[in-house]
């Protein structure tokens, strides 16, 4: 797995795929990761389709192939058992993204959040908490949410 973590930021590197600079391009994309992985599975089930979509995000958004992906979210499933909490992750986030990235992001973890359709209370809990983390709105939140509801 280290090898294909290895391969997968020397890809960036090469490729230009993140949009962040090179020596933080590892951080960021692990810190979205982590949240994606942790809405994810915030019931305490990481589901088969929670996790093609989170996949399907990181190859479609980041132009990640498949094992490079899936090692991604080792990645950020060992960051989140190793941390605290997610301001971390939040921390790094702001640091590197403009406010238009972070509604994007935001509104990435929304389509994790209506993959299966609904909304449960943890779900709804953690993207109120990630909002105000990302130093985001309650409108920019709603927005976001509207546009994956009627997009």
């Amino acid at each position: 797995m280290l090898k294909k973590l290895k391969n997968l930021f020397e890809s960036f590197t090469e490729n230009g795929n993140a949009s962040v600079g090179d020596d933080n391009k590892k951080d960021v994309i692990v810190a979205v990761c982590a949240l994606f992985v942790e809405m994810g599975r915030i019931d305490d089930t990481f589901t088969d389709e929670e996790q093609d979509k989170v996949l399907s995000i990181l190859k479609k958004k980041y132009g990640l192939a498949g094992e490079h992906a899936d090692a991604l979210i080792e990645e950020a499933d060992r960051e989140l058992k190793e941390s605290v909490d997610l301001w971390q992750f939040a921390r790094v986030i702001n640091e590197k993204y403009s406010p238009g990235d972070k509604e994007e992001l935001v509104e990435l973890l929304w389509q994790i959040v209506y993959v299966d359709g609904k909304m449960d209370q943890y779900e709804h809990y953690l993207m109120n908490k990630l909002s105000n983390l990302l130093r985001l709105s309650h409108k920019q939140l709603i927005d976001a949410k509207l546009r994956v509801l009627h997009g």
